[in-house]
């Protein structure tokens, strides 16, 4: 493990009378030092770890993971950090470029969706422009691959199991800690998987229309039919002929709902959904929770059910 090491103030003993002088350490934890990317790897993270281990997030909410750049300060904290966890480069496309500039030597790195095959991208009718592609295309965020795993509870299991296994790898002495834990968290996450299992047996409509692609693993999990407004960045705009073909499926199914993300600008969806005569509900793709929300109980658990809550509305 990396930490300072503790300065001592001393003075000599003096010969004959035992006398020793003031002394000071570090109060710097000795536990493990964990940096996180975004939220979910934060919170499976912190079930895994509970007290053994310092997690900390360097993406708050409200920071667009997708294009995001870290500063010098995040990439210091970074390089100081016993383990460091990511999702995936298709996520965070910034991590590899991160991972060559600093030295890893004494670092774990996880990959937590490394024993996940990520599903290829195919879209849908409803693509963004040509403009924004060649956007894309400028800073590397191409999105051929999808990496929203963590939006599938039973792939939420995967991905805390590889988390345990690389804490566990990096702190012998708390493995079986961290690796029970890990146990106990995915028995909830399997709870999770139950009940959205159990809301939608049964559904006639099974279709959901969304402003940003995040859901695909969630909706092949349940046999949900995902249709998205933009691609797989929340950010890119769709084109003029996208939204009115989508518009044209919302009126000819029947759709009731379009659901927007409550960390983007809403806009599109707004501007759709009012075309359209239908309303909106939020359906979040968990990439951040605020701190205000956190201390208040809220966490990935908690915000999987309440968009289960809001998929309810479409899936009946």
């Amino acid at each position: 493990m990396k930490w300072a090491l503790s300065l001592l103030g001393t003075t000599a003993l003096l010969a004959g009378c035992g006398a020793v002088g003031n002394t000071t350490e570090s109060t710097e934890s000795d536990k493990l030092q964990v940096v996180t990317t975004f939220y979910p790897m934060y919170d499976f993270t912190k079930q895994v770890a509970q007290d053994d281990a310092d997690v900390s997030l360097l993406l708050e909410a409200g920071m667009e993971v997708h294009s995001f750049e870290p500063s010098s300060q995040m990439i210091a904290e970074i390089e100081d950090a016993d383990v460091f966890i990511y999702n995936s480069p298709e996520m965070e496309t910034w991590v590899p470029d991160v991972l060559a500039s600093i030295d890893t030597s004494d670092m774990v790195v996880i990959r937590a969706s490394e024993a996940i095959t990520l599903l290829e991208y195919e879209g849908d009718a409803h693509e963004h422009d040509h403009e924004s592609e060649e956007e894309d295309a400028e800073t590397g965020h191409t999105h051929t691959v999808d990496p929203h795993v963590w939006l599938d509870p039973v792939l939420a299991q995967t991905e805390v199991t590889t988390i345990a296994e690389g804490l566990a790898e990096a702190d012998a002495d708390h493995a079986e800690d961290y690796l029970e834990n890990a146990e106990i968290y995915n028995g909830k996450l399997n709870e999770l998987d139950e009940a959205y299992r159990a809301a939608f047996d049964g559904a006639e409509n099974r279709t959901f229309v969304t402003q940003h692609a995040a859901f695909a693993y969630l909706a092949a999990r349940y046999d949900l039919v995902q249709m998205s407004v933009t691609g797989l960045n929340a950010e890119s705009e769709p084109s003029a002929a996208a939204l009115a073909t989508l518009s044209d499926y919302v009126k000819a199914n029947n759709i009731s709902h379009i659901y927007f993300e409550n960390n983007a600008s809403s806009q599109t969806a707004e501007t759709l959904a009012e075309e359209v005569g239908v309303e909106l509900a939020v359906l979040s793709p968990i990439e951040g929770i605020t701190e205000e929300d956190q201390e208040s109980g809220s966490d990935y658990i908690s915000a999987m059910l309440e968009n289960l809550e809001a998929l309810k509305k479409s899936i009946n």
